[in-house]
C-alpha cells in the first residue's frame, strides 16, 4: 500500500472517556488511532453542509 505524507499535522484534545474508546478500539482492532481517525473523517458526509467563516475569521462553523 503506497501512504502519501501528511500534509498538516493537528492536535486532537479528547475526554479520558473518549481516549480510553479510541485506545480499546485500536488494541481489538490492532490499527494505529491516526489511520482510525483518518478513516472517521474520510466518511464524514459533508455535502449536505455549508460553511460559514465568521468575520474575525477566527472562527467556522457547519451548518446542515
Amino acid at each position: 500500500m503506497n501512504k502519501k505524507w501528511a500534509v498538516k499535522r493537528i492536535t486532537l484534545n479528547l475526554a479520558s472517556n473518549e481516549l480510553e474508546k479510541l485506545e480499546q478500539y485500536c488494541q481489538k482492532t490492532g490499527r494505529p488511532a491516526t489511520d482510525v481517525i483518518r478513516e472517521l473523517i474520510r466518511s464524514l458526509e459533508t455535502n449536505n453542509f455549508q460553511l460559514t467563516v465568521h468575520e474575525d475569521n477566527r472562527e467556522e462553523s457547519w451548518t446542515p
